[in-house]
């Protein structure tokens, strides 16, 4: 693509130009929504870079709406009362943010004969006008929060709630055939004749299912708090030492191994170690039940926990084409730096500085050298001391699309290294084990690049600097103009000879 060596070009290489200051995307600057599920009733308020949307408010009341549903028809009258009061606040927290608020209900809503007088009772009480989405629609919602955090992806979206549990497939950014059920884990919960009861029907419901989706041996991506829940089980089991849920991978069997974990644990004692609430831990054993039989119906090469869902399916539902189409990693990264940096464009600048270190890597890798470039001045605000600790854990926990938890400990480790040449005795050696050895040593080079190549700022124009590097004679140039010799000071040197060390190579200087 035009522009992939020019730092000044504005299509700064196959990611394109931000788009977080266009006036089109600049209206999803702040967006509000309200999910209303059987089980949990959430306010979430977005903003920063559309692409990528931070949490500027996330709150969740356990409500369960669809409680007893299944018997009496109509919603928890309790769980009623409950969601009327958090709707209430959650319309004057957007009121005080300046923030118009969507609200949206799905299954219990929709099922209970008094819905239509609970969202009554909200529009009276609040002002907010509350849309019941079908299942299948919500089955394409969901999909599209998938598709806002993993773009292009393909596979199967399975997304369950308290009362139902929808399906929907996904290929090349968009959503295919999708469907919905009444496995959600308040209804199984429910149905008479116990463990055999529930396996009963949640095969004959997969078997309806699979008839209507057809095979499917792709990722499978689980959206929902019960499936999010199972995941942090698993975490806990293996032992795991990155606690982010998005990304997050299993195999089958995994699930089959803590679905047992699950069925044999004291629940209680197991929702203290994992910081599950005592609501949620009700119901996955049920959940765990209907996870086990969705591997085996649909036989995935994987599974992947999205903690994007239906919320976030109606931001992206909002967005125009081109930014659907931007990669959200480097949106926000773009977002990032120019909110925080000292010197915001001097991220692209410093990525063609380090490009020739990493001449043959996959787009991927590339991806995320570009990303902590981007990212690479943004916490000069804190505590010198404390500067390699503050990037560290930014990019490891942070809310960011699009990254596997192995990129998100390379990218941090890799940013660990802008400020500090040894990585002992930090935060990364508990996260060690999710890295190869041949990975952390591609971090530590990228990391020092970025030490050195800090400090070649020029008042215009590129950094005066230049780098070649000859793999097989393991030796590394660097070339300076004129006007930025002076740049190469005492320091400067060495950081150079820093990275030629992590490099395992010999040096030559060249001035002019």
């Amino acid at each position: 693509m035009d522009g992939t060596h020019d730092p000044d070009h504005p299509d700064w290489g196959p990611f394109g130009r931000p788009l977080f200051a266009d006036p089109d995307v600049r209206a999803l600057r702040r967006v509000g929504v309200v999910d209303i599920g059987s089980n949990s009733v959430r306010l979430v308020v977005f903003d920063g870079a559309a692409r990528s949307p931070a949490y500027f408010y996330n709150e969740k009341i356990m409500c369960a709406l669809g409680a007893g549903l299944a018997e009496t028809g109509e919603l928890n009258p309790e769980g009623r009362a409950r969601a009327l009061a958090a709707l209430k606040r959650f319309k004057l927290l957007a009121d005080g943010m300046g923030t118009e608020l969507t609200a949206v209900a799905t299954a219990a809503v929709r099922a209970a004969s008094d819905g239509d007088a609970f969202r009554e009772d909200v529009r009276r009480e609040t002002g907010l006008e509350i849309y019941v989405v079908d299942g299948e629609e919500e089955a394409r919602l969901s999909a599209q929060g998938v598709l806002l955090g993993w773009p292009g992806s393909y596979g199967l979206v399975c997304d369950i709630g308290g009362s139902s549990m929808e399906l929907a497939e996904i290929s090349g950014g968009q959503v295919g055939r999708r469907v919905t059920s009444d496995l959600g884990p308040l209804k199984l919960r429910d149905v008479k004749g116990g463990k055999k009861g529930r396996e009963a029907v949640i095969k004959e419901t997969l078997a309806a299912l699979t008839e209507k989706m057809g095979a499917q041996r792709d990722r499978l991506f689980l959206v929902g708090g019960s499936w999010r829940a199972i995941a942090r089980i698993d975490m806990e089991r293996r032992g795991y030492p990155l606690h982010v849920l998005h990304e997050y991978r299993m195999d089958a069997q995994a699930v089959r191994d803590t679905v047992k974990f699950i069925l044999k644990a004291d629940l209680e004692e197991l929702r203290g170690r994992c910081g599950i609430s005592s609501a949620r831990m009700s119901l996955v054993p049920y959940a765990a039940e209907v996870l086990k039989r969705m591997v085996q119906t649909f036989k995935p090469k994987d599974i992947a926990v999205s903690s994007y869902g239906i919320r976030e399916g109606m931001l992206f539902e909002q967005m125009p084409q081109k930014l659907r189409d931007r990669d959200p990693l480097i949106e926000s990264c773009r977002y990032a730096e120019a909110k925080d940096a000292r010197l915001p464009g001097f991220g692209r600048k410093l990525f063609h500085f380090v490009e020739p270190l990493f001449n043959g890597a996959r787009p991927a890798r590339i991806r995320i050298v570009k990303a902590a470039c981007l990212l690479h001045d943004v916490s000069w605000r804190a505590h010198p001391d404390y500067r390699a600790e503050t990037v560290f854990d930014n990019a490891t926990r942070a809310n960011l699309g699009g990254l596997k938890h192995e990129e998100r400990v390379f990218l941090g480790l890799a940013l660990l290294h802008r400020y500090r040449n040894k990585r002992e005795g930090t935060r990364f050696e508990a996260l060690a084990p999710i890295l190869s050895a041949a990975e952390v040593q591609e971090a530590e080079i990228l990391g020092k690049a970025m030490r050195f190549g800090a400090m070649l700022w020029m008042s215009e124009g590129d950094l005066g600097a230049r780098l070649t590097w000859h793999p097989r004679k393991r030796l590394l140039i660097l070339r300076l103009t004129e006007a930025a010799a002076p740049l190469y000071g005492e320091v400067a040197a060495a950081r150079f000879e820093s990275l030629v060390k992590s490099l395992g190579a010999e040096f030559e200087v060249k001035i002019g």
